[in-house]
């Protein structure tokens, strides 16, 4: 089902509209608009899939052993070090 809307455009974004439209990359304006609107839907349902994993993850990782820093500087100076060691030639 197809709604009619009215928007507004600047001059800037109609003239690009125009120009996909010129170069028989899209139908029409409003062709162009609903690839837009599609690409942005595309992208707001990634982010959110990325935030709610990002959010699921803190949340595993909240329930796990908690590291003070301290702990965790040497940890990882430890293994930086053993990687640096494993790159120098033999």
């Amino acid at each position: 089902m197809t709604v009619k809307s009215s928007i507004s455009l600047s001059d800037e974004h109609h003239a690009f509209a125009r120009a996909q439209v010129q170069d028989g990359r899209f139908a029409s304006v409003s062709a162009v608009v609903q690839h837009g609107l599609d690409l942005l839907r595309q992208k707001a349902e990634a982010d959110r899939l990325e935030y709610a994993a990002l959010r699921a993850l803190l949340e595993e990782r909240q329930k796990g052993t908690f590291v003070p820093a301290e702990e965790m500087r040497r940890r990882v100076t430890s293994l930086v070090a053993a990687r640096l060691g494993d790159a120098e030639p033999k």
